[in-house]
């Protein structure tokens, strides 16, 4: 009877190896093995394909930095001592780097991401490495791509923002402009209200006066004239007050330090401040300090000035404050700054009211203390007053 047929079993170690075999051929990414010489052991098909080799036997056995890591990108030569994979290993280590490229066998080079594991045996001592590769080519020119369109955006915006600050600049000196225009016509009208309007009412009173001379002798007539009189008088009153509020002829002839304190008493006698308010004003000049003179002085003196007028006529409008801080200081040469503070009790506002775009008088006064390198400071909370703090650097002589 002839013998049955025998099948020979794998060992253990044959399946492993069968099952590490499959393994390495079935990821995508490049692995190979190195000795303690840096030599190859092992290697996948996708990791002597990436080197430009069809079969690994052709790469088996050869030193691996020599074969594929022997150049720096720029083509200077790269150490063996000086390799991370190599260095990491010997140590015991791990390494993983992502900054270098390797080469294949025509001689080109292609970024790639490596990680170096060492292998330890039962006694702990290291026996080699295994070391992963992966071509990170297309991640690399998405990461350039990437830059660039960095690039060309932060490009784009340093472009755009120097045409909107360009344009602010333009505006702001059309601001100016305007607001010079306005201010000069200002002065024309008030001249002229003066010279002529005043004229007319200083002749209307003296032609009232003589009528009222020959009528003394009647009654009727001679009171008639004397309450024309008192209408020419109030006349003059407010045509004083139009003239003033166009152009404040103590300005002019003041200064002013002069004309700010003048105008914080006028305020304080003309609200609710001057019946059992508290009003508090100081005004303090450094010895030294000259008041700004020429075109350029005449209208920083009118831009703080109409800030000041501004900030009173807030504070009487929306404040509805009992007490009133008024501080007026400059510091002295060189470099004189006035620092100009109104601070209210009122009922305050929120910061988001002070900053929408259409407090255009809030605005306004910020535009007109930057259009003079100044600044114009507003603090404020519901329930808890108003301060305002403006601070402008005295323009030179």
């Amino acid at each position: 009877m002839p013998a049955a047929p025998t099948t020979t079993q794998p060992t253990a170690p044959d399946a492993w190896s069968t099952q590490l075999q499959l393994l390495l051929a079935s990821t995508g990414e490049g692995i190979y093995g190195i000795d303690n010489e840096g030599r190859c052991t092992f290697i996948n098909h996708a990791a002597a394909a990436m080197l430009g080799h069809q079969r690994t036997e052709a790469v088996l056995g050869q030193n691996m930095h020599a074969l594929m890591h022997h150049s720096h990108a720029d083509g200077r030569h790269y150490a063996e001592a000086d390799c991370p994979i190599l260095k990491a290993f010997r140590q015991g280590e791990s390494c993983r780097i992502d900054s270098e490229v390797m080469w294949r066998a025509d001689g080109s080079s292609f970024p790639a991401e490596y990680s170096s594991y060492p292998i330890i045996d039962d006694g702990g001592v290291v026996q080699g490495a295994v070391v992963t590769v992966v071509d990170i080519s297309e991640r690399k020119r998405a990461e350039a791509l990437l830059h660039q369109s960095h690039e060309e955006l932060e490009r784009r915006v340093d472009e755009r923002t120097a045409e909107l600050s360009q344009a602010l600049a333009q505006l702001r000196e059309l601001s100016a402009h305007l607001e010079s225009v306005r201010e000069d016509e200002r002065s024309r009208i008030a001249r002229e209200i003066h010279d002529e309007l005043g004229a007319l009412l200083v002749a209307l009173k003296m032609d009232v006066g003589f009528v009222a001379k020959r009528v003394a002798d009647q009654p009727e007539p001679h009171g008639k004239c004397q309450r024309m009189g008192s209408l020419i008088d109030t006349a003059v009153d407010k045509l004083g007050r139009i003239i003033t509020d166009l152009r404040p002829s103590i300005l002019d002839h003041q200064g002013l330090w002069a004309a700010l304190e003048w105008q914080a008493q006028e305020f304080i006698e003309s609200s609710e401040l001057s019946c059992g308010g508290i009003a508090d004003v100081r005004v303090h000049v450094a010895a030294g300090v000259q008041e700004p003179s020429g075109p350029q002085g005449e209208r920083w003196e009118m831009a703080v000035f109409r800030i000041f007028q501004e900030l009173l006529s807030n504070v009487a409008r929306h404040a509805q404050a009992k007490s009133l801080r008024i501080r007026l200081y400059v510091d002295g040469p060189p470099g004189a700054t006035l620092h100009l503070e109104v601070t209210d009790d009122g009922i305050g506002a929120a910061a988001a009211a002070l900053d929408h775009p259409r407090s255009y008088g809030v605005q306004g006064m910020r535009e007109r203390a930057a259009h003079f390198g100044g600044r114009l400071q507003i603090v404020s909370s519901p329930g808890r007053g108003t301060s305002a703090r403006l601070t402008m650097r005295l323009p030179s002589p």
